[in-house]
Formats: C-alpha cells, structure tokens, sequence
C-alpha cells in the first residue's frame, strides 16, 4: 500500500459495513488507516507492512528496519490522550516487557473517525510499573478471571512520547524520526536500570526550567523511594542516572550542582 504525500486524517467508513461490533469497526478503521497514511517512524520507510488479523504480538511491522508496531486506540470526544489506555492480557504484557519482545507502540485516539491525535512510544520506554492490572472479568462474563490490563502512558517521560499527529496536524516527518533517533540511547539491556533511567528522566522533566539543580532532583528522593524500595542510596543513585542523562545528550552539565536540559 503506498502512503499519501500527506496524510489524510479520515478514516474509510465504507468499511465499517458488515460490522455491529462497536470494537471490530473501530478496529478495521483505524487499523486501515494506518495502513494507507502511516510510515515507520523508526527509519522513515513510506511503507509499514500490516499483519494478518489477530496476531498476539504485533499489527504492523517495517520491511527496511524490521521493527513491529502495535497500534492501540480510542475514541476521544475531547481529543486528549489522557492518562491510559486499555491493553490485552496483563501477564502477556509484563512477560513481554520483561523479556524486551514488546513492540513499539502507537497510541491513536480519534474524534468522528478523524484521527485527532496519533503518537509512537518507543518499545525500550516500557517498564512493568506502568502497567496497572485491572480486576479479573466478573464469573458471569464469558471470559471470567481473565485479567486485562492498562497502559498509563501518562506515566512515561515526555521524550518517549513522540507525536506524529498532534490536535489535529500532522508533525513534519523528519522530526519524528529525528525525535525517535535521539532516544536510541536510553536503550538499556536491564530492567531494572531502564526503570531507575525512566524514573529519573521523568523528575528531571516536571522541573519546570530549562536549568536545574541537583537539589532539585534531590527533591524527588522520597518519591524515587517509594518506588525503589529496596534501594537505600538514593542520591547516589539519582546522581548515577544524571550521569547517565548525561551521557546519553540529553542534560550538560555546567558546574558542580548544576545542569541544563538539551
């Protein structure tokens, strides 16, 4: 399928015939919509292959990088994202992540079936804490004890949260992948340290100035504790993660306490 020069935000309602399910209609859109407008936002490549129906781990994927995307999305009457989307299986979920075979993850929500908001997270932004499990479907339903779960994406650094097409306008596409390039460094082949980098990378951007202090991260110690629990050297560690940050290009360091966003 070859991609327009510019994307149109409609989807095909011709489509939707032969469909009652609210779910299987939104899905059959957006997913052909996908299909028609979008390019990997890894590489660049014009064209995303598309799945057969149904496959667990992901809907789409790009020839040239050989990167898969999952495509998630919702109807929003206020064309905000909002805090969390709803995902599969919660066990499949935290057993993809934590064993790194988890897609890329395009979040999609939509107005009318037009696409008001469109936006990638990078598969290595994705730790089993921003996974809510959801209560087991009641012994009347037709898969009772099954577990789902949710996606709080409001909960992943504002860098791994790349816009594609945002209140309505598409980003320009270069950008995207610009964005999506400048992120590689956070990869991480540990959990448990992709998990501390996220978390220190997300107080770092919640101070609202460009520059910023190390007290200033200081200040989030509690915060980090509560999550990290079994650490007992928080500043040591946040210090780390600065250094890391650094590293990775994404803060300077400019005299001893003091930092700058890049």
């Amino acid at each position: 399928m070859l991609n327009r020069e510019n994307m149109d935000l409609h989807f095909n309602i011709e489509l939707e015939k032969g469909y009652k399910s609210a779910s299987q209609i939104s899905r059959v859109l957006t997913e052909d919509w996908l299909a028609h407008n979008m390019y990997c936002p890894v590489c660049g490549a014009t064209i995303l292959g598309h799945y057969e129906a149904n496959r667990p781990v992901a809907d789409f994927f790009c020839e040239r990088c050989k990167s898969d995307f999952e495509l998630k999305s919702k109807e929003s009457k206020t064309a905000t994202i909002g805090h969390k989307i709803a995902d599969g299986a919660y066990r499949t979920m935290i057993d993809r992540i934590t064993s790194f075979r988890n897609p890329h993850l395009f979040v999609m929500t939509y107005t009318n079936w037009t696409v008001n908001n469109l936006l990638i997270i990078p598969n290595y932004f994705f730790v089993p804490e921003i996974i809510e499990k959801r209560p087991p479907l009641k012994d009347t339903a037709r898969r009772a004890g099954w577990v789902g779960c949710n996606i709080e994406i409001g909960n992943i650094p504002e860098s791994g949260r790349i816009f594609i097409v945002r209140n309505g306008v598409e980003e320009d596409k270069e950008r995207v992948v610009e964005r999506y390039q400048r992120t590689l460094s956070l990869q991480t082949s540990r959990l448990d340290g992709r998990g501390w980098l996220m978390d220190v990378l997300k107080c770092v951007e919640r101070i609202p100035d460009n520059a910023f202090t190390l007290n200033q991260v200081y200040a989030f110690a509690d915060e980090l504790q509560a999550k990290h629990p079994d650490n007992n050297f928080i500043r040591d560690k946040i210090r780390q993660q600065l250094q890391y940050l650094r590293d990775k290009g994404f803060i300077e360091f400019t005299k001893p306490g003091h930092y700058k966003k890049l």
